[in-house]
C-alpha cells in the first residue's frame, strides 16, 4: 500500500483494524521492488535517482495513514521534500507490514519507529539508525471507564488490562515494575474497543490520539486516559529510522530527508488541512473528526514540542535522553547490559534549532 502525489485512492477496512502506532508485526511479507523509474540508477544508499532529477525514496510508516503521520504528508502535499530535491513516496505499515523487514531488504529508505525496537534491532544485529525522533513523549496509554476508582496507575493493581503482543516487551515491563502489577492482569488486546466499552472493570491500551475518540463514538463516554510518557516512561516515538549504509554512504539524502521532515512537521501543526486531504486519500476510512482529534491530543499534551524539541526543534534526540531509555529498560530485562546501545542513532541530522 503506497502513496506518491498522483496515486488513486483505495479502500481499507479500518473497522477491522484500529490503528496503533506502534511497529505493526507481520508474519508474511511479500518482496517488493522501489518504485524506481526507467533509466534509473541506484546509489549505494538504496535511493534512486536520474540525471537532474529528484532523489526518488520510499518512506515506510507504521500504520494506517493517520494525523499521526502528518507532517510527512504535509511534505509531500505543500513540496517540501521537491524543495529539499526529494521525490518521496510513503507506503503505509499495517497489521501484515513488518517494517524492519521492508528496510533491510531495501524496499523502503526510511521508516517510522520508536526507540526501544532500535536499541532491540541493534541487539539483533540489525543495522539501523535513528536519525531524529519527532514525538518528545510516547503518545500510548492506558484507559479506564470513569468513575470506576482509576484514576491513576496505582489504581490498577487487580484489574484486568488488555495488552497487544508488542507491549509485552515495550511499556509493559516498564509498568509492571513501577506500580507493582502482575502478568496475571493481561488480556488480549485485538485492537478493538467494542470489549472494553462492554465492560467497566476492564482497563486497556491505546493512543491518545486515537482510541479515545473511537469509545466515545462507539461507547458515548470519554475514557479515563493515563499517559505513561508523564509518568517516566522515557521512550521515543515516531521516529526515523535508516539502514546504516545510507547513513554512511549518503549522509547528504539523510540530513535532507530529516530536515523536509521536520518542516512538514512544523507546516502541519499549524496547518494541517494539505497533509489531512493526502491523509484521506491513502485511508479513506479516515474522518476529518478523527484527524481532528488525534491534532487536538498531539497539541495537548505535547507530544511533538515538549521537552528538548522546545529548543532543540521537532526531531530532537539527547545522548542523556537515549541513555536513559537503555539504563530503565535494559534494568528491567528488555536488554542486555552489553548492548551497544549508542548505534542505535545519531545526533548528526538534528537538534538544529527550534524553527519560526
Amino acid at each position: 500500500m503506497m502513496f506518491s502525489r498522483n496515486s488513486a485512492p483505495f479502500q481499507l477496512n479500518r473497522r477491522r483494524f484500529l490503528r496503533y502506532g506502534s511497529l505493526a508485526v507481520g508474519t508474511t511479507v511479500l518482496a517488493a521492488c522501489t518504485n524506481a523509474p526507467r533509466n534509473a540508477t541506484t546509489s549505494n544508499s538504496g535511493a534512486t535517482t536520474t540525471a537532474g532529477s529528484l532523489d526518488r525514496i520510499t518512506f515506510g510508516t507504521s500504520w494506517f495513514a493517520q494525523a499521526e503521520h502528518g507532517g510527512f504528508y504535509q511534505a509531500v502535499a505543500t513540496g517540501i521534500y521537491e524543495e529539499h530535491g526529494l521525490d518521496v513516496t510513503i507506503r503505509m505499515g499495517g497489521p501484515q507490514v513488518n517494517g524492519n523487514q521492508l528496510l533491510m531488504a531495501g524496499t523502503t529508505d526510511f521508516k517510522m519507529g520508536y526507540a526501544i525496537d532500535a536499541i532491540n534491532a541493534i541487539q539483533e544485529g540489525l543495522p539501523k539508525v535513528t536519525v531524529a525522533a519527532i514525538f518528545q513523549k510516547d503518545p500510548q496509554g492506558l484507559l479506564a471507564h470513569p468513575n470506576v476508582g482509576i484514576n491513576s496507575f496505582e489504581d490498577l493493581r487487580g484489574k484486568t488490562i488488555l495488552l497487544s503482543t508488542s507491549a509485552h516487551t515495550t511499556f509493559w515491563p516498564f509498568l509492571k515494575a513501577k506500580y507493582n502489577l502482575s502478568d496475571d492482569q493481561m488480556g488480549v488486546y485485538t485492537f478493538n474497543v467494542g470489549p472494553f466499552v462492554a465492560d467497566k472493570n476492564l482497563v486497556q491500551q491505546g493512543f491518545i490520539t486515537s482510541e479515545p475518540h473511537a469509545i466515545q463514538t462507539e461507547g458515548g463516554f470519554e475514557p479515563v486516559i493515563l499517559l505513561m510518557a508523564d509518568h517516566g516512561y522515557p521512550n521515543y516515538s515516531c521516529t526515523i529510522e535508516t539502514r546504516r549504509e545510507i547513513v554512511d554512504n549518503n549522509p547528504d539524502l539523510v540530513q535532507r530527508f530529516v530536515d523536509a521532515s521536520i518542516k512538514g512537521w512544523y507546516s502541519y501543526l499549524e496547518n494541517p488541512a494539505p497533509g489531512n486531504e493526502l491523509i484521506k486519500q491513502d485511508n479513506p476510512e479516515m474522518s476529518d473528526e478523527q484527524l481532528a482529534f488525534s491534532l487536538a491530543k498531539l497539541k495537548e499534551y505535547g507530544i511533538i514540542t515538549s521537552g528538548d524539541a522546545e529548543t532543540l526543534g521537532i526531531g530532537a534526540m539527547t545522548d542523556d535522553r537515549w541513555r536513559e531509555i537503555f539504563t530503565t529498560m535494559s534494568e528491567l530485562g528488555v536488554f542486555s547490559n552489553s548492548v551497544n546501545y549508542e548505534a542505535a542513532y545519531t545526533l548528526e541530522f538534528t537538534n538544529q534549532g527550534k524553527q519560526a
